[in-house]
Parts: structure tokens; C-alpha cells; sequence
């Protein structure tokens, strides 16, 4: 039969994952071995008697084996990210408000602990001022494809310019899974590994739900709710000014937006040092004073900022310690820097402490807000995701961890109109 260039088959990988070969398989089947490998490397369509003799003598369905291209569904969605330009890429997908984000599967955005599977794969640019969107493989050969949000917040460009470069961050997207799932996705930005521990507790106790989790520093989790890309973020910066924790950072970030602030925990920040703390560190002041060499978080952190704040209320200049400028991502690396000997010490919290069985010196109570935008709180994804923060399974996870004074979780500490 002729090929249809739009009929997909994966024969070959059901057929090796049995462990049968062309000609076993053709012997069941009762079709020739030039046959399976014809339909195999595409070269023609299997007639429906073929394809059914073939579905019943792997055990599985017709539509297992055969799929028209174009049934896949496609989407447009806005880019939380970049990937690269001429290449098609993975990436996760939510239903954010009343749009679809697309959030890049690359470098360690791509793994947990195992890859991530991809809920669908780049296959368009949309311009703003193009009648149509331009296929990947059409795309000028330039290593990264250039986003709005990248223009916007490149300083040297002024706003005239960025008009002129015809960006974007707007592309089609093909699904690759239950669009009924991605549907019913909650996506939160945060940097405190809980927010892991509650997304699995949540999917759990709701198997519909999914939770996305994506790391990001306080103030990076803040502009991703801001511009859209997430239902919360999840934030724990101190504002000496005001005493106050994080409701300052969010009136000045969401103008023109409502929101809620829902506390998850009061959590003990402070430095990691070697069991023991050989140097017998007190103070940040100590750092420099034993020569002791550190490891710190990206500016806009809450980890960063505390460090900066110790250090000026202290008098000691940030230029006299060792390592400040050697930047880490997340408090897992802040631990491993410290376990492995690269750093003599580092800002995280108590818990992470007691995970990796390091000492611990307190310098702040932090308490770590999520922000929600009110018009996400009637969807019923985000609905599940809250209805669990009171259970007191939850409690007890956060409770054992260490490190953390739950007694309040829950609690709306804020509204911002």
C-alpha cells in the first residue's frame, strides 16, 4: 500500500522490547519479514488486516502500534525560557489563567533525580507581526531563539531597539500527552526543597493532580508570577526597613494585581559549616577572620540577602570574604559545597543541615510565604494543592524535617490589592 508520509508506527521498538525478531514476528503474524521491515523503516502503510494480525500477535492495540501525525493536538503557547533556535525542543506544559506556558526541558531544568518526560515538543516561532508562524527547521541558523522577556530586561537595549528585533516568546507546541492532564497542573516557582515534598504528598493524596515544581530564587519566583508563567511562588525575603517578611517585595512587584500571601512555615536560616564547625564559626564576621572560604546564592535570593544584611549590620565588607563570589543555585549545592570540602561554609536553613548532617549556625527566622494571584484561587487545581497544606501528614513532614515552626501553615498572612 502506498505510504502516507503522515502515518507514525513504532513497531520496531514494541517488537524489540518483546524480544522477537523480524521474521518471529512475521511467522505469527503471518506476513512476510520484507513486510515488518518495510512498515518498520516507513517505506509503506500495512493494510488493515496486516495492522491487526500484527496488534494481536504483539498483545497490545492498532493505535498502540499506528497514529496519524496530525492527530497529535497543537497549541500556542507563551516560552518561559529559552531554547535553541533551529532545534526542536521538550518542554512541560501548563495552563496558566487563560493561557498555555511552555517551560524549556533543558540542562538541569530537564532532570529530578531521572529525565523528565516531555509534555510536548517546540515546533513553531510565532511573530507578532508575521501572518504566519515559521516552522524550527526554517529558522535562521542563530544558537538561541531571543525572547521578549530577555529583551526587556537587557539594560543596554533600549526600548526602541527592542522593538526593532522582531522577538518573541510565543510558539506552537505539539502534545505529547493527556491534554486532560496538563489541564489539571499546578505550577509553582520556589527554591525550598519542601515545595518537592508537598507536591508529592499533594499528587498523592489527589492522583488527578499534577504539581510542576521549577526552581527559582525568591525574587525570580516573584517576576515569573508576575508575568504570568505560574500559579505561585513560593518567597522568604526580610525587609529590615519595615520588620517585615516578603509583603513589601510583593506590593511593589504586582501593581495593578491582587494577590494572597499563605504561609507555609517559619524556617531557621543561617550558615552551614562542617560537622563539628572545626572553625568554630559564630559569626559572619568569623568568616573573614579565620580566612574561612564560602559559597553564596544568586543576587535577588533570600539566602543572599540575609549574607549582605549579616555582613553590613557586622561592618564587614563583602569583598573581604573568601568565595563571595562563587554563586551556587539551591541549597542542595550550598550542602554539597560544604560535605565536599569546596567551602568552609555557606547560607541555607537548619533542615538542609540536618539532611546532610552538618553543623548549623542560626542568624534569622524567615518566614516562607506562598503568593498566590486571587484569580487563580477559583481553580480547582491550585484548590487541591491548598486543601493539603492544613493535613497534618504535611505537619508532620515539615515538623521532621527540622528546622521549621509550622504552627501557622496555612494561614493567609496577607492580602495585596
Amino acid at each position: 500500500m502506498k505510504l502516507d508520509v503522515n502515518l507514525c508506527n513504532n513497531l520496531k521498538s514494541i517488537r524489540t522490547r518483546l524480544g522477537m525478531s523480524q521474521q518471529e514476528l512475521a511467522n505469527i503474524a503471518g506476513v512476510t519479514r520484507q513486510s515488518i521491515g518495510g512498515v518498520e523503516l516507513g517505506q509503506y502503510a500495512p493494510s488493515v488486516a496486516m495492522s491487526l494480525r500484527l496488534a494481536k500477535a504483539l498483545g497490545c492495540q492498532v493505535e498502540d502500534l499506528f497514529w496519524f501525525e496530525e492527530d497529535l493536538p497543537e497549541v500556542e503557547a507563551i516560552l518561559a525560557g529559552s531554547v535553541p533556535k533551529q532545534q526542536r525542543s521538550r518542554v512541560s506544559l501548563a495552563r496558566v489563567g487563560d493561557q498555555w506556558i511552555a517551560y524549556p526541558l533543558v540542562g538541569n531544568d530537564a532532570f529530578r533525580i531521572e529525565m523528565i518526560p516531555a509534555d510536548g515538543e517546540t515546533l513553531a516561532v510565532i511573530y507578532p507581526d508575521a501572518k504566519e508562524s515559521v516552522r524550527v527547521e526554517e529558522l535562521p541558523s542563530i544558537s538561541k531563539l531571543p525572547l521578549a522577556s530577555e529583551v526587556a530586561s537587557n539594560e543596554r537595549q533600549s526600548e526602541g531597539e527592542a522593538q526593532n528585533q522582531n522577538v518573541t516568546n510565543k510558539v506552537l507546541v505539539r502534545i505529547l500527552d493527556d491534554i486532560d492532564k496538563l489541564h489539571n497542573t499546578v505550577v509553582i516557582a520556589g527554591c525550598t526543597p519542601v515545595l518537592s515534598l508537598l507536591a508529592r504528598a499533594t499528587e498523592r493524596w489527589h492522583p488527578q493532580l499534577r504539581i510542576h515544581y521549577r526552581f527559582a530564587h525568591s525574587k525570580a519566583a516573584l517576576r515569573s508570577l508576575c508575568k504570568g508563567e505560574v500559579h505561585i511562588a513560593g518567597m522568604h525575603l526580610y525587609d529590615p526597613k519595615t520588620g517585615e517578611h516578603n509583603i513589601p517585595f510583593v506590593r511593589e512587584a504586582l501593581t495593578g494585581k491582587s494577590a494572597v500571601l499563605i504561609t507555609l512555615g517559619v524556617w531557621e536560616e543561617g550558615l552551614l559549616v562542617p560537622p563539628g564547625n572545626p572553625r568554630g564559626i559564630k559569626t559572619v564576621s568569623d568568616l573573614v577572620e579565620f580566612g574561612a572560604t564560602i559559597v553564596t546564592h544568586e543576587a535577588g535570593s533570600g539566602g543572599q540577602m540575609l549574607l549582605e544584611r549579616k555582613l553590613q549590620e557586622e561592618g564587614v565588607s563583602s569583598q573581604t570574604v573568601k568565595g563571595f563570589t562563587h554563586i551556587v543555585h539551591s541549597h542542595q549545592d550550598v550542602a554539597l559545597s560544604v560535605v565536599s570540602g569546596i567551602a568552609d561554609a555557606g547560607i541555607s536553613t537548619a533542615s538542609i543541615a540536618a539532611a546532610f548532617g552538618l553543623g548549623f549556625i542560626p542568624l534569622h527566622s524567615a518566614r516562607y510565604d506562598l503568593v498566590i494571584i486571587k484569580k487563580y484561587l477559583e481553580e480547582e487545581p491550585v484548590k487541591q494543592f491548598l486543601s493539603i497544606l492544613g493535613h497534618q501528614l504535611v505537619r508532620s513532614q515539615l515538623e521532621i524535617l527540622g528546622g521549621y515552626d509550622t504552627s501557622k501553615i496555612g494561614e493567609v498572612v496577607a492580602n495585596i490589592s
